[in-house]
């Protein structure tokens, strides 16, 4: 803050080389005013964000990183969705590092953006080398038995599934190495807040 305690003299269009001092209550009214500014240039596109139900995309497991923009209409199947995990999986995720702290979820641990994969009543199988839906092959749906860290990771029991009422099965499917339903298995409906429709991605 040392800059804002003197000003160039400016004298016939040229700087003069001695500076003249503003006065003290000046320069502490500036310092004063720096946090507030600072405060409402960090407010002002939070709320933005809020207002226009956006959020920011920043891993590449289910769809291109980007902002989205959470949308009024019934998820579909194959729609890219915001949902908040069951406590337990939440938590487990938030201790391997898959999930961070955020807001949007009850325990205080950030929402997932998935793909809408299988409703009730759909077939899922789940293998080794893939997932099928229906008897689609998902792509990059191998399962993993270790994650990125090298630590073991649990999946569900090979087999083919079909999905009960009030439940639904998340899939990334951009990345092999996306933690979702091939590990922690079928989450309950009402974990969906929204559909995620782009806005912009890179």
């Amino acid at each position: 803050m040392r800059a804002f305690e003197h000003i160039p003299l400016i004298w016939r269009g040229f700087s003069s080389p001695y500076r003249i001092a503003l006065p003290r209550t000046r320069t502490i009214a500036r310092r004063a005013l720096f946090p507030v500014v600072l405060c409402v240039e960090i407010a002002i596109p939070v709320l933005g964000f809020q207002l226009l139900r956006l959020k920011i995309g920043l891993t590449d497991s289910a769809c291109p990183p980007g902002i989205y923009r959470m949308v009024n209409r019934a998820p579909s199947r194959g729609d890219l969705v915001l949902a908040c995990l069951p406590d337990a999986i939440a938590r487990f995720g938030r201790a391997r590092g898959y999930l961070l702290r955020g807001r949007g979820c009850g325990d205080g641990i950030e929402p997932v953006g998935k793909r809408l994969s299988a409703l009730p009543g759909d077939s899922v199988e789940v293998m080794r080398d893939y997932i099928a839906v229906n008897g689609q092959r998902l792509e990059h749906s191998a399962t993993l038995s270790r994650d990125s860290r090298g630590s073991s990771i649990h999946h569900v029991a090979w087999g083919r599934y079909t999905v009960q009422p009030g439940e639904v099965w998340l899939f990334g499917t951009k990345d092999a190495r996306s933690w979702d339903s091939r590990y922690f298995g079928p989450v309950p409906a009402s974990s969906v807040r929204a559909a995620l429709d782009p806005v912009l991605t890179w």
